[in-house]
């Protein structure tokens, strides 16, 4: 289970350093597939990997003065999205209280994964027919960020696809461009949620060895994703993105029906 967790991670990383998604969107429904661990602890595991993948990819981007980046915008979405993040967290923590099966929360969590990719995926399928807008201001853009950062934290997958269709429609930003702004937001908001799991001490039982693992596969993902990024254009990142769409999409309907059953 060790190494399952491991490759999940390396594999889910790489997808989500290429696209922009983080990676979360895949590893907390993979997880929860193959019932590794409960849901708090796999979205909390998900969490601190994509942490590291998101800290790798966009640090080596400043290093190397990558300035796809657009800090004007991405920083008020980034801080936004930490602030709903702490709300999110406290919405997931108010779900599973409420909840008399504790499956009830991980069945709920996996059918709002799977309505908002499928809305995803159908406007990426058609983005070329929808007129994007072009926000600017700090105060719609952490307003857009408290939206993200409520979802994501909520949903314990830490971004996700709906980060880059907020860029491409409200900010019409390309494919890779939205990809690397997606994982800067990421970054920001991941810091603070398991800053905020740590001051509030609500950290779940984990195993050590899981931790390790799953943060060294996303590290190795984040670098494998960030040299294959580099290297295909646009259409190609478009193209995976879409296959990740199905796939998570088709695991959160079996989740939803698995944890309801």
């Amino acid at each position: 289970m060790s190494i399952l967790a491991f490759l999940v991670s390396f594999l889910a990383s790489t997808a989500g350093a290429i696209c922009g998604i983080g990676g979360g969107v895949i590893i907390k429904p993979t997880l929860d597939l193959f019932q590794m661990a409960n849901v708090s602890t796999i979205s909390f595991l998900s969490g601190c990997t994509v942490l590291s993948m998101s800290l790798y990819s966009v640090g080596r981007g400043l290093l190397a003065h990558d300035g796809t980046v657009d800090f004007k915008t991405g920083t008020p979405l980034a801080l936004g999205a930490a602030i709903g993040g702490v709300f999110g967290k406290q919405l997931f923590t108010a779900v599973k209280e409420a909840a008399s099966n504790p499956n009830m929360v991980g069945g709920v969590q996996a059918g709002c994964l799977a309505i908002i990719t499928i809305y995803t995926l159908a406007y990426t399928v058609n983005k070329a027919h929808i007129k994007t807008r072009q926000i600017q201001g700090p105060i719609p853009c952490v307003i857009i960020g408290v939206a993200l950062g409520i979802m994501s934290s909520f949903l314990g997958i830490g971004g996700g696809p709906i980060n880059l269709v907020v860029l491409y429609y409200f900010f019409s930003m390309s494919t890779k461009t939205a990809a690397q702004n997606s994982l800067y937001i990421i970054l920001v908001s991941q810091i603070t949620s398991i800053a905020t799991t740590l001051f509030t001490k609500t950290v779940p039982e984990f195993e050590w060895l899981w931790l390790v693992l799953m943060v060294a596969g996303g590290i190795c993902g984040g670098v494998v994703g960030r040299l294959i990024n580099k290297r295909i254009d646009n259409k190609q990142v478009e193209k995976l993105f879409v296959v990740l769409m199905f796939v998570i999409i088709g695991i959160s309907c079996y989740n939803t029906w698995a944890f309801m059953k």
